[in-house]
Formats: C-alpha cells, sequence, structure tokens
C-alpha cells in the first residue's frame, strides 16, 4: 500500500473537482466520501444531488476562514492531499475498510490525533476500487496548525501495518533514501512529448554517468554543461560554488522558460555537498588524462581495487563509502565496454544506485583507489582485452555480492533488493564476457595425464569445492588456463590457494569459471618456480660443461616441463 503526501496546495474546491470529476481519461466512477471528521454533518455530493462542491469546500475550510479573518497573515497552504493506493494483486477493499484505513492514516500523520476533538476537518473520497484520496485543510478547529513534520515516515509506518493486518502486500518501510517520485504532471509531460523518461529520472542518470569524468564539483558542472545540460550554479559574494540546479533540454515552462530541478531533488546524493564529498575526497595525484599512455592498465587496476573490498566492509562508514564507489566504478565500465555488453552494464549501474546510498555517512577518502579506478576507465582511449574485461566484470560482480551481503546484515531491505537487481545484469554480463575465452581455453586443452596432474593440485588446494570444480562443465578450458600459466613460470597450486582466498567458492554457481577469471587477472605475468629455475640452471650447467658448440633447440610451444607427481 502507498500513501503519497502531495505538496501542500491552496484550492480545495479545485481539488474537489477533480476528485468527483471524470479523471483525465474517464476512469472515476461513483465518487462518494468512505469516511471523514467527527462533525462532517453534511450530504456527499456524490450520493445527495441537491449537494454542491462548493459547499463542502466551505465546510472544510471554515476553520481556515475564522483564522484567517482573525490574524494578519493568511494561510494559503492549508489543503493535504494524500492518495492511498493498494497493489494490483491486492484484493479490493470494502468502503467500511477504506473508512477504517482512512482514519488511522490521518492519526498517524497529525491531521487527526487519536482523542482531539479540536482536530482538522478531512474526508476520504473513493472513485476506483484500488485506491482513496484523503483531503484535509490544515488548521485545527481552534486555530492552530497541526505538527506534520515527518509525517510522511510514520503514515509509511501505519501503511506497513495495515498491510499485515489487512494481508495485502508487503513493501519494505521506508528510510529516508529514496528519490522522489514522478509526479502525474511530471509523467504526462514525458508522455506529451514523446521522452521515455521524466526529466528528473534523465537528469539523474546524465548525472550520475558524468561523474567518474571529474575530479570536483566545477569539473562536474562543466562536463553537464558540455554535454548540452542546461546548468544554473548558486555562488555566494566570494564565487565560492554553494548549489546547484540542472534542467533538461526542452524542459520549459508556460512561458518557455527553461526549467530547472536543485541538486537534492533530482536524488537524495546528488546535492552539492554530498557530490562535493565524493569527488574531492580521493582526487588522484595526477589527472587521468596523464594516463592514457597506460591505458591496458587500467582495467587490472580496477580490478586489484576491487581485491580488497571484502575487508574495507568492517567499519560502516568505510562499507558506505566503498558501496558508493562501487556503484561510479560499474557506471565508468558501462561506458567503456563493447558494445554488445553495455546494455547489461547500463542496467545493472542504474539499478545499483539505490544501493550506494543508506542512513549511515561515507567516509568517502576510504574508497579513493576504486573511485581513482574509475576515472582512469573513463579516460582510457582504448577499450580492455578480452580476458582483462571478464575478470573486472567478474570482481564487479563478487562485490555486488558482499555489497548485498552487508545491506541485508544491516537491514537495508531498499539497498539489499538493489544489489540483487544488480546482480541479476551483472551475471548477465560476466558469462557473456568469458564465454569467447572459454571457447578458445576449452579448444586447447591439456592432454588426460596433464589434466590429471592438475586435478590433483585443484584437490590439494581447495579440498572443500574440488568435486564441484572437476565436474564443472568449464574445468578443461579451466585446465588449459593452468597449463597456460604453468609453462609461464607459476605454480598452478599456489594460483588456486590465492583465487579461492580472494572469492569463496561456496555459493558460486559455476565455480571452474569464476577461478578462471580470477586467474585471468592474477597470472597475466610471470611468477618465479624455483624447480623451473633448478632445471633451467642445471640445463646450463651441463651444456657448458660439455662445451656444446650448437646451440640449444627453441621450445616448442605448448609443452609443459616435466615434473614430479604430488
Amino acid at each position: 500500500m502507498i500513501a503519497a503526501i502531495k505538496p501542500a496546495g491552496s484550492n480545495t474546491r479545485g481539488l474537489l473537482a477533480y476528485l468527483y470529476g471524470p479523471g483525465r481519461h474517464d476512469e472515476h466512477t461513483d465518487p462518494h466520501i468512505v469516511a471523514g471528521f467527527a462533525m462532517l454533518g453534511m450530504p456527499d455530493p456524490g450520493r445527495d444531488p441537491d449537494a454542491t462542491l462548493t459547499q463542502l469546500a466551505r465546510h472544510l475550510d471554515a476553520p481556515v476562514h475564522l483564522r484567517n479573518s482573525e490574524f494578519g497573515k493568511k494561510v494559503t497552504d492549508h489543503v493535504w492531499h494524500c492518495p492511498v493506493r493498494t497493489a494490483p494483486e491486492d484484493r479490493h477493499l470494502s468502503d467500511a475498510e477504506w473508512a477504517d484505513i482512512a482514519q488511522r492514516i490521518v492519526e498517524a500523520a497529525g491531521i487527526a490525533p487519536p482523542g482531539d476533538d479540536l482536530d482538522c476537518r478531512w474526508i476520504a473520497v473513493r472513485h476506483a476500487d484500488d485506491h482513496i484520496h484523503i483531503l484535509a485543510t490544515t488548521v485545527r478547529e481552534d486555530g492552530r496548525r497541526p505538527k506534520l513534520h515527518d509525517s510522511g515516515i510514520r503514515v509509511g509506518d501505519a501503511c506497513r501495518q495495515i498491510e499485515k493486518d489487512y494481508g495485502l502486500r508487503q513493501l519494505k518501510k521506508g528510510d529516508r533514501t529514496a528519490g522522489r517520485r514522478p509526479s502525474q504532471a511530471e509523467m504526462h509531460k514525458a508522455e506529451r512529448l514523446g521522452w521515455e523518461q521524466t526529466s528528473r529520472d534523465w537528469l539523474q542518470d546524465r548525472i550520475r554517468a558524468a561523474i567518474p569524468h571529474a575530479s570536483s564539483t566545477e569539473e562536474l558542472l562543466a562536463y553537464l554543461e558540455a554535454d548540452g545540460i542546461a546548468v544554473k550554479p548558486r555562488r555566494g559574494p566570494s564565487g565560492d560554488l554553494l548549489g546547484y540546479a540542472a534542467g533538461r533540454p526542452g524542459d520549459l515552462n508556460k512561458d518557455g522558460e527553461q526549467i530547472f530541478h536543485p541538486g537534492g531533488r533530482i536524488a537524495p546524493d546528488l546535492t552539492l555537498p554530498k557530490l562535493k564529498a565524493r569527488l574531492e575526497a580521493g582526487r588522484p595525484e595526477e589527472h587521468p588524462t596523464a594516463r592514457r599512455d597506460r591505458p591496458a592498465t587500467a582495467w587490472h587496476q580496477a580490478t586489484e581495487a576491487l581485491d580488497t573490498f571484502r575487508t574495507d566492509l568492517t567499519d560502516d562508514t568505510h562499507a558506505q563509502a566503498h558501496i558508493t564507489a562501487l556503484g561510479e566504478l560499474l557506471e565508468a565500465t558501462s561506458q567503456k565496454a563493447p558494445i554488445h555488453l553495455r546494455a547489461e552494464l547500463q542496467a545493472a549501474s542504474k539499478a545499483f544506485a539505490r544501493a550506494q546510498r543508506s542512513q549511515i555517512r561515507a567516509e568517502d577518502r576510504a574508497a579513493h583507489a576504486i573511485r581513482n579506478a574509475a576515472r582512469d576507465i573513463v579516460h582510457t582511449a582504448t577499450g580492455p582485452d578480452g580476458s582483462a574485461l571478464a575478470a573486472l566484470i567478474a570482481a564487479l560482480l563478487w562485490a555486488g555480492i558482499i555489497a548485498n551481503r552487508w545491506h541485508e546484515a544491516k537491514g537495508h531491505a531498499h539497498q539489499a533488493d538493489a544489489a540483487r537487481r544488480a546482480l541479476h545484469h551483472l551475471q548477465a554480463a560476466a558469462d557473456q564476457a568469458l564465454t569467447p575465452t572459454l571457447v578458445v581455453l576449452e579448444q586447447r586443452q591439456p592432454k588426460q595425464e596433464t589434466r590429471r596432474t592438475l586435478a590433483h593440485d585443484v584437490r590439494a588446494a581447495i579440498p572443500d569445492q574440488a568435486d564441484r570444480i572437476l565436474t564443472d562443465p568449464s574445468w578443461p578450458a579451466l585446465a588449459a588456463l593452468l597449463a597456460d600459466a604453468e609453462a609461464r613460470g607459476h605454480q598452478p597450486h599456489q594460483l588456486l590457494k590465492e583465487a579461492a582466498a580472494q572469492r569463496e567458492l561456496a555459493t558460486a554457481r559455476q565455480p571452474a569459471r569464476v577461478l578462471i577469471t580470477r586467474l585471468q587477472h592474477t597470472s597475466r605475468n610471470p611468477s618465479p618456480n624455483l624447480r623451473a629455475e633448478a632445471a633451467r640452471l642445471r640445463t646450463t650447467a651441463s651444456v657448458t660443461g660439455q662445451q656444446a658448440t650448437a646451440a640449444q633447440p627453441p621450445a616448442v610451444p605448448g609443452v609443459r616441463p616435466n615434473r614430479p607427481r604430488r
């Protein structure tokens, strides 16, 4: 059940005309009052042909007119409006049930506190099966104004209890981190202009996409302006930036003027102070454009930045900072990834936006490594190779799983749900990114004897998950990758232990695939192999002692050095 308190209005008669009218699309049927204040005492215009909306409006406004006649400053924001709607799958409630619900909501809001005989005047009008509209005038019978501060939170709590009592679909409790829902006017305007998104939703996506490109709020606003977005900064006498508003091109008011939306109304985490804390807390020592000569390393550095994600979630303020920065890295990756992966990554980034903010204050300086990695990626001129991209997306997937678990442990229901939706898209992107690599590896899987030896390594390094790994359809590809890594000087046993330490495998759908993406990252550089080095030294000494005159034949690609069985 959703109770959406609207901004205060001043025209009681006008709102009644809408509630009792046919609706914008003739959707209103049988409008009538189901509940009202105790002293209502007049006929219902929906049921009595002699009753008029003007009479009802005057009756509801009587305390307002009395107060205005006694005080010099008139009340002009006295119309409180709250539509209350059930979910599409809920049963239709009776008028008596809606009456009880309306009473509970006005009590929770402070419109009509229990046992208060001097409360505000209000009515609940029903003109559809699935919702009612509560209209109240916010001047009490004694001329005082009601205490409505935080009424939205109290009404939300009441709705959660009503859902339980009436067996309705149960929604998650609000935590004051949600963005503002589009108004009907905004949705109708977008539909009229052929826009897929309302202006505020469109601006939110553009601002989030711009964040990885900037290292300060001034840079961010400049980037938005260069992208064609109307920006109106608010500055102090010294020229310091105090706030900003943004406007969508073509979003004009009735006078043809650009409509601007303050950052905090676009999304709770896009206010100037919060953007300043995020952007300037982890500023890189050198501007990312100075690093374009090292494009190939940006993707690996991003994966390395995520390697410590799990351990950095022990402190709540650090955890929230890392999750926020994770969203920025996800957005940066979605912008620079190959076209065939962008749709899933962009969907993941959009879904993860709610997970980036909670009631816990973020210590943004703690996440500078991830944030700097995001900036490096968006300023990289060359895209990643397939293995680097697959490793990064797999790391993003694992970080998203950790973020989801952290939010669940903290009771952040909305954020955990957002992370789960993002994981669905990340998993699809990870599967797509790894497929070409699997095809290549499976085509050159090692011989049966080599696979048996490598299987022994798996059982020794990861005994608890060995059976799942060895029966995974991707095991031949993993064996090929391990054989390649050993040829470059790595020890498969050690690589497997390190990879398993970075990502637990018990919850992985396909543990062999998880290991492949980890090993692609950790085994890209040769590392010392003491046995191989000792064999090389013995060979060199033997050749020197025999005073060999012929050059040693070159190594045959794909041939593995002999090693003793474990």
